[in-house]
């Protein structure tokens, strides 16, 4: 509690970001049940599971060395020497794997069946929708993701810096994050829209429209912390709220080659085949859901090595709130156009990223996605690796986390059971690791 006093009082002087402001009033009384480890002093560990995933691969007999926030060593039993003053671990029955990397969250959403997205976005205050993301960002960490891919903060502006500050400061439990801050949209295409035409209401994301637009916009969001870019390259503007392109290729184009000027890459929504082959054609690096996908566009992705998130939980949770019951009602067409999706997907060799659009379902349950993506026919040893190892190469993160290899940050998971032959033990988490401190879950976590 002291380290969290002393990192109150430092928070407290700080004008750097408005959100920490927010976050210093919810501390008090968020802390008593933070999940704040009890001692966090770093110490060497000697982890003893019966098996170990190191991102690529699942090892029996393994253990793994952690000194300090690093993995200091890893491998079998024989070739790990402890030293004197190690902690050793027995993990009986458990697996020991990476922690977790969420690809597509969006911590300052909740459930759109407690609020809607556009009740969240247009009556929810910014400091109630900081508090939220507070307690988002301890249920993902509790979960077993150390790492998530933020990608917008719909309508709270750039806040997500201010809690990706506050995680890293260590005012608050939360995984690493990268950050999309507002994420930009085409003029008049987003939402929400419910108030009169001739009144200006708050939007989800940034506008920004044309070659001299998009530059400022992305260097504007860059300029406020932005880690990568994230554009709408369609939404329900069409005809009838059908879903249609939004920017041209050359918009696309001008996004992308700015975000790479400053070492950055460009995420893009996409729901349809016109708004995919504009985005393919621009060169981004993640096309999020995918709907839209075909066999050649898959291939064509496949050719420039750009990444599919397909977001499967959140389609299957938002047909939930519209009153199907999985398991017992009849399979919707579009979960059924789905599947097919994301087998033409599989068959293409495209690089399949684990991310749930989580935000739309309750955060904490992140790893619906990954039990999802076994059903829908991908093998669950591969379905680990898009956790791990996949969505660190594919994030540039793999000098830092994503596998249990010696130098990287000791980001661990151990859950009881083999994930490899039933994926489900993935939530049966028995404790997370981040930067070498145990964290843990607690019922409230979502386990």
């Amino acid at each position: 509690m002291r380290n969290n006093l002393r990192a109150l009082t430092t928070l407290t002087r700080s004008v750097f970001h408005p959100a920490l402001t927010i976050l210093t009033c919810l501390l008090f009384a968020f802390t008593a049940r933070a999940q704040f480890p009890a001692d966090t002093t770093h110490h060497t560990y000697l982890l003893r599971p019966d098996r170990v995933f190191d991102g690529e691969e699942m090892h029996e007999g393994w253990q793994v060395l952690v000194r300090g926030n690093r993995i200091a060593a890893a491998g079998p039993a024989a070739s790990i020497k402890a030293p004197a003053d190690a902690i050793t671990l027995d993990l009986k029955g458990a697996t020991l794997l990476p922690g977790l990397i969420e690809g597509h969250s969006h911590l300052f959403l909740h459930p759109y069946n407690e609020v809607t997205w556009n009740d969240q976005v247009l009556k929810e205050s910014r400091a109630e929708r900081t508090a939220r993301a507070v307690v988002h960002a301890r249920q993902t960490l509790l979960a077993g993701f150390t790492t998530t891919r933020d990608l917008g903060t719909e309508g709270a502006w750039y806040d997500d810096i201010g809690l990706k500050e506050s995680i890293e400061k260590g005012v608050i439990p939360g995984p690493r994050m990268l950050c999309a801050t507002r994420a930009i949209v085409a003029t008049g295409s987003y939402g929400p829209k419910e108030l009169a035409y001739d009144l200006e209401s708050p939007h989800g994301a940034a506008e920004a429209d044309g070659l001299e637009g998009v530059t400022k916009e992305a260097r504007t969001q860059i300029g406020h912390g932005a880690d990568l870019i994230k554009v709408y390259a369609d939404y329900r503007w069409g005809v009838n709220g059908s879903a249609q392109p939004t920017f041209t290729v050359d918009e696309l184009k001008k996004i992308v080659e700015v975000a790479a000027s400053s070492g950055r890459e460009v995420v893009v929504h996409s729901s349809t085949t016109e708004g995919m082959r504009r985005a393919i054609e621009a060169g981004v690096n993640t096309i999020e859901h995918g709907e839209g996908g075909n066999p050649e566009l898959f291939a064509a992705m496949k050719a420039k090595g750009i990444a599919l998130c397909p977001t499967l939980a959140a389609g299957e949770a938002i047909l939930t709130y519209s009153g199907w019951k999985k398991g017992v009602d009849p399979e919707p067409r579009r979960i059924t156009a789905k599947k097919e999706n994301f087998r033409q997907a599989l068959a293409a060799g495209v690089t399949i990223c684990m991310g749930g659009d989580v935000g739309v379902f309750t955060h904490g349950t992140n790893s619906r996605e990954m039990e999802d993506m076994v059903e829908y026919g991908m093998k669950p040893l591969d379905v680990l690796r898009s956790a791990t190892s996949v969505n660190a190469d594919v994030f540039h993160l793999n000098g830092h986390v994503g596998r249990v290899k010696y130098g990287l940050f000791a980001d661990l998971l151990v859950i009881q059971g083999d994930p490899s032959a039933n994926i489900q033990q993935i939530r049966k988490t028995v404790w997370v690791m981040k930067d070498g401190i145990i964290y843990h879950p607690d019922a409230s976590a979502g386990q």
